[in-house]
């Protein structure tokens, strides 16, 4: 968390010490809600609802809504908090959804309801929620950085009437405070309503009945196991919110929640993967695969997503580990086929000529990649997409994600282009443009890199090129094929969302030469080519890695970190959460 000029001095001024310990007020009705930016839709729900939930003291109810699965207008959510009474609001919003909150948080505070936010963009830029940068006020009052102690004190003032403008995580001696992760709460995924984050579509789910599938539901569950990164990069949020320095949960508590969720998707008969959002999930080898071997030990697999540098994934022993642990899917943030854009951006421990060694690592154990780039970089120039998607034809098959370089407020990326002269739209979060750039790039114009970006979607997610993915697959069993024919789908959304069931219909007629070809050998070809030696494993399951010598065995109102459009949980938030 940085804190600059007189707001720091003033946070630190009113904000309580965190060793103080408030008397009890009246009990409350608490809405803790994650705005959609109207635009995008993130995939899975955001992990600080559900921590606060657990945070709050057991005299106080507390209601989620998640705007990214359960959409309301402006009106129907003030409805909704006047007809459940609704005392205090609890808002948490990355940048790239900033402006919906701000105006959600303005419609509720007119019916008299208080509203506090949080989350990296409030951190970085406080007065803009206060209304002291000369802009209207959206906030009765702030949480600064991570909220996991200073929470329980807002909810406590709330209820006595004396709630405060500013609240940060400080020491009695006014010095920042970094909460341990040694006594993480205890989540009760096994008994929370999840069902506004079932990622089946009602309409499915009745096909689904119909044909009495075993089971309706399929939820993706946040975990984090540490917070923190020690990398820096130019355009990144995530040391400027969490530190430098890395905090880990144990491997205990994080094992006990995957046993949790495991047993909750068992009894509901429901399927259940699980998000690491950690900014860098790898970032101690030594320490994941301690835990990877815990969860292994324990038989607390689940299929996974996890985001790790691909400097991190030359390690085979760590491979081995993610596969046999359920790992699925890894977010590799590539950033750059370019030595020098990634120098540019302090991100240099990437290395692209390694790049293909490390896909070929995770493929070979049927773990893929999530691979997201970013254009209008300064060495960039016209033609990047077509050359980066050259590259990508050469590697296994991977889900690459484009977007463009964005500065996101206090960033050293931000402070560097507004002395440079070159931002064009200094507080482009107030009018969210996905995919529009917000600085003038160096080697092409704002309309180029607009360009890029839309060939490189349209050439990554055609027909065509879905067609080749699961043909560069042919040998593989056909779950791993239906895997990446839906996730290709999905993510060809991001860019070109269908609207409407026609607009899936119109996708699904497009790629019916590869859906005609997995469903002929869901008969002539289940189990792929003769003699493949890993068997069949549905991609919701788990099970054994090629090799099997093991060894031994946020929060703020949001601590999210952002993917391009929340495909990965504001570590890059490139255009855009944990």
């Amino acid at each position: 968390m940085k804190l600059t000029g007189g707001m720091a001095a003033n946070a630190f001024q009113t904000a309580i010490p965190l060793t103080q310990a408030p008397g009890r007020g009246a009990s409350l009705k608490i809405l803790l809600y994650c705005p959609d930016n109207g635009v995008t839709r993130n995939f899975m729900p955001h992990l600080w609802m559900f921590l606060l939930q657990s945070l709050t003291p057991s005299n106080h109810e507390v209601l989620l809504v998640d705007g990214n699965t359960h959409p309301m207008s402006d009106q129907d959510l003030v409805r909704y908090v006047i007809d459940n009474q609704i005392a205090l609001v609890g808002i948490g919003a990355m940048t790239r959804m900033i402006a919906k909150a701000y105006r959600v948080a303005d419609a509720i505070r007119a019916v008299g309801v208080p509203v506090v936010m949080g989350g990296p963009h409030v951190t970085e830029v406080p007065g803009e929620a206060l209304g002291r940068d000369g802009g209207p006020r959206h906030a009765d009052a702030v949480a600064l950085g991570e909220a996991d102690e200073t929470w329980p004190l807002i909810v406590e003032d709330a209820a006595r009437g004396t709630l405060k403008e500013i609240y940060a995580p400080v020491d009695a001696l006014g010095q920042e405070h970094k909460p341990t992760l040694a006594d993480y709460p205890n989540i009760p995924w096994e008994s929370l309503d999840l069902d506004q984050f079932n990622r089946i579509p009602n309409a499915l789910r009745a096909v689904m009945r119909h044909f009495e599938w075993d089971w309706e539901t399929f939820h993706i569950i946040p975990i984090e196991s540490g917070r923190g990164c020690p990398y820096g990069c130019e355009f990144c949020t995530v040391t400027g919110f969490f530190g430098d320095s890395i905090r880990f949960r144990s491997n205990r508590s994080i094992v006990d929640e995957m046993l949790r969720i495991k047993g909750r998707a068992e009894s509901t008969q429901g399927k259940i993967a699980v998000f690491f959002v950690d900014d860098n999930f790898a970032i101690n080898v030594k320490r994941t695969k301690a835990l990877l071997r815990d969860i292994i030990a324990a038989g607390a697999q689940l299929s996974w997503v996890g985001q790790i540098s691909a400097n991190l994934l030359k390690d085979e022993e760590l491979v081995d580990l993610i596969a046999a642990s359920g790992g699925k899917w890894i977010f590799i943030g590539m950033e750059s086929l370019d030595p020098a854009n990634l120098a540019s951006v302090n991100k240099n421990f990437n290395k692209p000529a390694e790049y293909a060694g490390v896909l070929e690592r995770l493929a070979r154990r049927h773990v893929y990649a999530i691979a997201s780039f970013i254009f209008g970089l300064d060495n960039d120039s016209p033609g990047v997409a077509a050359r980066t998607l050259a590259q990508i034809r050469e590697w296994p098959p991977v889900l690459p994600v484009f977007g463009q370089i964005t500065p996101f407020p206090a960033t050293p990326l931000y402070e560097r282009l507004d002395r440079e002269g070159r931002l064009t739209r200094p507080k482009h979060w107030l009018e969210f443009a996905p995919f529009h750039m917000a600085h003038t790039p160096l080697g092409m114009t704002i309309p180029e890199v607009q360009a890029e970006i839309r060939y490189a979607w349209l050439n990554s997610y055609s027909a065509a090129a879905t067609a080749r993915a699961i043909e560069s697959i042919a040998d593989e069993p056909v779950p791993y094929k239906i895997s990446h024919l839906v996730a290709r789908i999905f993510f060809r959304g991001i860019y070109f969302p269908p609207k409407g069931i026609w607009g899936w219909l119109k996708v699904v007629a497009q790629n019916r030469g590869s859906i005609f070809r997995i469903v002929k050998e869901c008969f002539t070809k289940w189990s792929g080519a003769p003699g493949n030696r890993n068997g069949v494993r549905l991609e919701f399951e788990t099970g054994a890695c090629p090799r099997q010598d093991l060894g031994d065995s946020p929060v703020a109102l949001t601590c999210e970190t952002a993917i391009p459009v929340g495909i990965k949980p504001e570590a890059a938030e490139l255009t855009a959460t944990r």
